[in-house]
């Protein structure tokens, strides 16, 4: 933790952010593997669920924009099959 008051306040932002940041990750993570579990007739309802959750993660800014685009493209070679 820093001296300064400036840096005890970035310190707890820090920590607020990640904790978000972490539930928004977790979600991401859950939806990816629901969709490799789920039967191909409700593949593809899952993949637009997937679709919408990595998006908003990375409008947030908790991921990165072409690390979206690159699980989504990946999970749409997955339902393809």
């Amino acid at each position: 933790m820093g001296n300064h008051k400036s840096a005890i306040k970035r310190s707890k932002q820090d920590k607020v952010k990640s904790f978000r940041n972490k539930g928004v990750k977790t979600q991401v993570k859950n939806v990816i593997k629901s969709l490799k579990a789920s039967n191909s007739d409700a593949s593809k309802t899952v993949f637009i669920k997937a679709q919408s959750i990595i998006d908003k993660a990375s409008k947030k800014g908790v991921i990165h924009k072409k690390t979206a685009s690159r699980k989504i493209s990946k999970l749409a070679k997955i339902v393809a099959d």
